[in-house]
């Protein structure tokens, strides 16, 4: 029987610091005895096209190049890292996965999604995202200057944590309805995402919601996926 572990938002820097050891070690006495390992994106905090990145993230691109040698590695694109490219998967061996995707277990049925498609109450958040998300938007960023990149993303990353100080936690949450209507499509899935950083299991009546949390410089959550579904605590 095969084992998976699912991870999302670690939210990795180009500083080599603690979380870029904690993450290498994760790599080689957790992932490394797995199948798949699957993460459900803002594996990096920040992504400014493979061309900028993958120098700038040299220590975890060598970690992630490692891991794949023993162990399969899906990675979805989230809010902070929906430029990682082809050639990052050449680099590292891991494979870009888009979303919805479905992932068979032991005759168990899951659906694997970042998470902030879901929070539509967020409509600024929203709004930024479909701009952002233009291929022609990406394709201009992208043949900017690395400091002109650097900039235009600090800058939005200020006004991002600008505009949370003034929003509800119930609005950056996913939005119930809309999380019905998805899992509508997919009868008999459960539905495992990150994005909000709150860890949790959620029952409904047809489907449970597996809730990743976030990566701290030295404790992080996964959901082991074996016999059985079980959380992990990484430290």
């Amino acid at each position: 029987m095969s084992t998976s572990l699912i991870i999302s938002d670690l939210h990795l820097t180009n500083v080599e610091g603690d979380k870029v050891i904690f993450f290498d070690t994760f790599c080689k006495i957790y992932a490394s005895k797995v199948d798949q390992l699957f993460i459900l994106g803002d594996l990096f905090n920040t992504w400014l096209g493979d061309d900028v990145s993958i120098k700038a993230h040299n220590a975890i691109i060598s970690s992630l190049k490692e891991l794949t040698k023993e162990t399969k590695v899906f990675v979805m694109v989230g809010n902070r890292d929906f430029l990682l490219s082809d050639k990052f998967e050449a680099e590292t061996g891991c494979k870009l996965i888009d979303e919805p995707h479905e992932l068979e277990h032991n005759s168990k049925k899951y659906l694997l999604i970042h998470g902030d498609s879901l929070c539509i109450d967020d409509i600024n958040y929203q709004k930024l995202k479909k701009v952002l998300r233009n291929p022609l938007v990406q394709f201009i960023f992208l043949n900017l200057p690395k400091n002109i990149r650097l900039k235009l993303t600090g800058q939005l990353r200020k006004k991002s944590v600008e505009a949370q100080i003034y929003k509800s936690p119930k609005i950056m949450d996913v939005n119930q309805q809309a999380t019905d209507i998805l899992m509508l499509k997919y009868p008999g899935h459960d539905l495992i995402h990150g994005h909000t950083h709150r860890q949790k299991t959620h029952i409904m009546k047809k489907y449970t919601r597996y809730v990743l949390g976030d990566w701290s410089q030295n404790k992080g959550n996964a959901i082991k996926l074996s016999e059985s579904l079980e959380w992990l605590e990484i430290n």
